[in-house]
């Protein structure tokens, strides 16, 4: 039982060591399961993320992709459940200052039946303000698309940097 305890915990350290690095690798030879799927969420995020990087004109258009039940898990601002709040952040925080680019061969799209699909991936947010020439490092990323009947929303989102 002491061999198994020791063995656990040095699992569990090497585990939370390899992950302060944010070494993420892309998944190798994923392809969709479903390609209607992949295009119709790889066109959302565009859209949604376009809205994103152009928020100070976009704003309403941003708004509108969230569900009005949003969740927002953030490893470093932690949970928001309030649009209103993610919005005015956003505005706050983001607009003119920080932009978001996908990493070109990431994305990964899963179908939920019944419900939607989860996309993950990675991404790199570029600031504006930012004098250190240093290159960003990708973060790993989950967005819950729900399908409802006026389209596809944005219900969870966990954003890892």
């Amino acid at each position: 039982m002491k061999y198994f305890m020791l063995l656990f915990l040095a699992t569990v350290m090497l585990g939370c060591s390899s992950s302060l690095h944010n070494s993420y690798r892309i998944t190798k030879n994923y392809k969709p399961d479903d390609t209607v799927l992949y295009d119709t969420i790889m066109a959302l995020d565009s859209q949604f993320f376009g809205a994103y990087n152009t928020c100070s004109v976009q704003l309403d258009k941003y708004a509108s992709f969230f569900a009005d039940s949003i969740e927002f898990y953030h490893d470093k601002g932690g949970l928001m459940t309030s649009k209103t709040e993610i919005i005015a952040a956003t505005q706050k925080n983001v607009c003119g200052r920080v932009t978001r680019q996908l990493v070109k061969g990431s994305a990964e799209v899963y179908p939920v039946p019944g419900y939607g699909a989860i996309e993950i991936g990675l991404h790199t947010f570029h600031n504006s303000k930012d004098v250190s020439g240093g290159t960003p490092r990708p973060g790993r990323f989950t967005i819950i698309w729900q399908h409802t009947a006026t389209g596809w929303k944005i219900r969870r989102v966990i954003s890892l940097h």
